[in-house]
Parts: C-alpha cells; structure tokens; sequence
C-alpha cells in the first residue's frame, strides 16, 4: 500500500497543471521551519521544493565515514571539510554527504558555505537525484562534484562548472587513483575506499 501512495504522488506532481500549483519555498522560508517534518524526518530544500533524506543504508554510512577520514589529513591549511553539513544556495539548500570549502570551521558559525571547492555524494540503490543535482551544484560554482556509486564500486567526476552546467564528466573505477583537481594535495585511491 505504501509503495502504491509513493507511486500515485509521484505520479500527481507529472500532471503539468499540479506542477505549476506546488509552493515552492525560498531558502529564508526554509530556514523558519523545523528541523524535521511533521513525521520526524530530515529534510533539505531542493529547488524550492522540501525533499526528505532518504534513509542511509549500512554501506552508504560506511563508505561516507571512510572517505571523510581518508580525505581529512589531506586537507590543506585553511579549508574545511564536513560531513551531511547544509550549502545555502539561491533557491536550495542540500546537505551533500562530503563538502570542502575554502576557510576555517569559524568562518561560518553565521551562516552556512555559498559554495564548495568539492561535493561527494554517495549513492548506494539510486543516482538519479545525485545524477540531477549536478546542475545544482554546477550553478553555485562547485568546482568538483564526486557521485561515488557504492555497488558498482566507482566514481563519477564532475569538473569545470560554465553556465550551470559541469563541462567534464568521467568515471573512475578501482584500479584509478583519483586526484583532486579543485583542492591541491587531495588523492584518493578508489580501491582505498571500497576495502
């Protein structure tokens, strides 16, 4: 029964007349709500629309903790690195699973990052959405997105950000060491992460 509910909502918001009713909320808005929803789950705000996390699977938790502690020594002076930690854009506010911004922790106890030098997401059953983020993050100047898929054991690049779009895209698989072209000194053998 549930499974049919999420196919009839999905479906209700392909109806273009529906589509153009949705409320969309602005980042300020956004921020007046709670926490969570009304059914006690986490949100983020993804092009004006409040989106619920999805739930984190064993091996997504695994892989998001290894790659944090593998990317943390690396790091050069004055960046920061987080983990499921919000970005403040235009018109979203994701909470990507890995972040590194330019500056000390510090510099953003008021406000949360406008941007990122790098954004990994981990997707262990479904891309889809990290797959479409991917303008998101390419508009707000990310200059590196990773989508590490978890079951095929590979990594997707994003480089070059121009015009809301990324302009390089490859796939690392385990045999790569990855270098990160966006924050000098990071390396990441793919094998490393996968162990």
């Amino acid at each position: 029964m549930i499974g049919y509910l999420r196919s009839v909502k999905a479906a209700i918001l392909e109806i273009p007349e529906v589509r153009q009713r949705v409320s969309p909320l602005s980042v300020e808005e956004y921020h007046r709500l709670d926490e969570y929803n009304e059914r006690g789950r986490r949100t983020e705000l993804i092009r004006g629309i409040v989106i619920e996390k999805m739930s984190k699977s064993p091996l997504h938790r695994v892989i998001t903790s290894r790659l944090y502690r593998l990317l943390l020594p690396q790091l050069p002076k004055g960046m920061s690195v987080w983990m499921e930690q919000p970005l403040t854009f235009l018109d979203s506010e994701p909470e990507p699973d890995i972040s590194i911004t330019r500056g000390e922790e510090g510099d953003y106890a008021k406000a949360h990052p406008a941007s990122a030098l790098l954004v990994v997401e981990v997707a262990v059953s479904s891309p889809a959405l990290d797959r479409a983020n991917a303008a998101l993050y390419a508009e707000a100047g990310v200059e590196e997105y990773w989508i590490v898929l978890g079951g095929d054991r590979r990594i997707e690049v994003y480089r070059r950000p121009e015009r809301g779009q990324y302009q390089e895209a490859q796939v690392r698989g385990m045999d790569d060491t990855l270098e990160c072209a966006s924050v000098p000194g990071v390396r990441l053998k793919v094998r490393e992460l996968f162990a």
